[in-house]
């Protein structure tokens, strides 16, 4: 049963096409969920058609409102928008499986009178004797004994209290596929017996009730990670009873996404900080560099090309074009796509986004007085081409919005000053104290200088500017120094370099 000569599984395309996302509300969004969610929303905008946003909260135990919430937010600070679901409505709602235990129950009973579904009772110590006794593997698993059951056997078996699990019918025949993402994969007839789509206590398992969302939904395609890729054929069989009681009429196409991996070449652990989303947020990754890394862990606008926007990968991007090997996470690579993007803002966006972290880390307060935001402006140009994170911002801003009295020495600053740093800083002073507040500017400031230190002196320019750098910034990198001087004025720069000497000489 080759998909491609099928007529069973889905031809939709341009906007027939219907896909989802669908997580499970436990704990943090992981980059590899999120980045399934931008392959689906991709796919979706690229053929015109519609991505649907469902929640699969059957797992009281774990799956909490919080992880919900992060979920959204992770979604609309990607500006990954939906179609249909949570919080935007649809006509096949509702959008929470949680909520759907009416369409479960009647869709079981459904299968059940059509044969497709029957009543299991053996347990797993039965199972395991009648593998061994008939010479099979524990690994075989069930066996299908169920299946022929005498009334007079079931009515024995709930006699002895016994509660049944419902299991699905599988076809003995090969289960194939066309995987758009790995070409076409076949099980053989035999691979799997038949499964559990309901639990003895009532609830139903995943292996069913994703299917039974899927096809109610209409849903033509569903790109997921490998690692569901197991549970396929199962889903197939599914579909096959799903039709043959009209609840829909054909079988989605399937695409396994690769698995993302950390160091050492193994899968990305949801222990590992960065696997967190919200981890690299908190760094200063933008939404605009964050998305087009993810991207990049399985698919790729051009061979020469790693900085992209949204709107030309949507332009681009078509499933069957995801590589198939497993994607490595590489944070280094990451940072310098997201310093591109950083890069790629507006000054005023740019300076806009980097409040938050400024407040933060207790640098500025909201609102910002006139004196800050004017402070902002002029220094943002400075820093925007030097930083890869939004959380270095602090760090590289700081000294601006502080008196001479604040400014704190970083060891590796003091550490790193001439033995002559006294006289450069005495000579730089008298310099500067004599340049008119007309040239106290960038321009100005560098021709004193230079004046003063290099030519007068002999120093080389780290020396010179390398004493200069500290007493403004207290680091031995920051912005550029003389735009940096220009911003802080004349009595605050001579206050700071009148500041380090004495502690230097202290």
């Amino acid at each position: 049963m080759s998909s491609e000569n099928s007529p069973l599984f889905s031809t939709a395309s341009g906007s027939d096409v219907r896909v989802r996302f669908c997580p499970s509300p436990t704990g943090t969004p992981h980059v590899g969920l999120i980045r399934t969610a931008l392959f689906n929303w991709a796919y979706a905008r690229h053929t015109g058609g519609r991505l649907i946003f469902r929640i699969e909260d059957t797992d009281a135990a774990r799956d909490t409102e919080e992880s919900y919430e992060l979920i959204l937010h992770a979604l609309r600070w990607l500006k990954l928008d939906w179609d249909e679901g949570e919080g935007v409505g649809g006509d096949h709602g509702p959008y929470r499986q949680s909520q759907r235990a009416d369409i479960y129950r009647d869709v079981i009973s459904k299968l059940t009178a059509a044969g497709h579904v029957y009543e299991s009772y053996s347990n797993a110590e039965e199972i395991d004797a009648r593998n061994e006794a008939a010479g099979r593997p524990k690994q075989f698993g069930y066996d299908n004994f169920d299946r022929d059951l005498t009334d007079e056997q079931r009515a024995a078996f709930r006699a002895e209290g016994r509660l049944p699990a419902l299991r699905l019918k599988v076809p003995d025949t090969d289960l194939s596929f066309d995987d758009l993402v790995r070409g076409e994969i076949t099980f053989p007839a035999g691979s799997f017996t038949d499964f559990v789509v309901v639990r003895p206590n009532g609830h139903p398992l995943y292996p069913f009730v994703n299917p039974v969302d899927d096809a109610l939904m209409g849903i033509t395609h569903v790109l997921r990670g490998e690692d569901l890729l197991p549970s396929t054929p199962r889903q197939i069989a599914l579909y096959h009873a799903l039709i043959d009681i009209g609840l829909t009429t054909f079988i989605p196409r399937f695409g396994h996404l690769p698995y993302v991996m950390g160091d050492g070449n193994k899968k990305l652990s949801k222990r590992d900080p960065e696997s967190n989303l919200f981890h690299h947020r908190d760094r200063g990754f933008i939404p605009e560099g964050l998305v087009n890394y993810l991207a990049l862990l399985g698919w790729g606008l051009s061979a020469d090309r790693d900085v992209f926007s949204l709107t030309e990968m949507v332009a681009a991007f078509d499933v069957v074009n995801v590589n198939p090997s497993p994607a490595r996470f590489d944070l280094k690579k990451a940072e310098s796509i997201n310093g591109d993007h950083i890069r790629l803002l507006d000054v005023a966006d740019f300076a806009e986004r980097t409040i938050p972290y400024l407040v933060r880390d207790g640098i500025l307060t909201e609102p910002l007085s006139d004196q800050q935001r004017t402070i902002l402006t002029e220094a943002a140009p400075l820093v925007q081409e030097r930083i890869g994170l939004l959380g270095e911002a602090p760090g590289m801003l700081g000294f601006l919005f502080t008196d001479a009295a604040g400014i704190e020495y970083q060891d590796d600053a003091l550490k790193s000053l001439p033995q002559n740093a006294t006289d450069v800083l005495s000579a730089s002073s008298e310099a500067l104290a004599e340049l008119p507040d007309s040239e106290w500017n960038a321009e100005g400031l560098q021709g004193a200088l230079a004046a003063t230190l290099i030519e007068g002196l002999g120093l080389k320019p780290r020396i010179a500017y390398g004493p200069l750098r500290v007493a403004v910034s207290g680091r031995r990198v920051s912005p550029p120094l003389f735009e940096s001087m220009e911003i802080l004025g004349k009595a605050d720069t001579l206050a700071r370099l009148s500041r380090l000497s004495a502690h230097l000489s202290a």
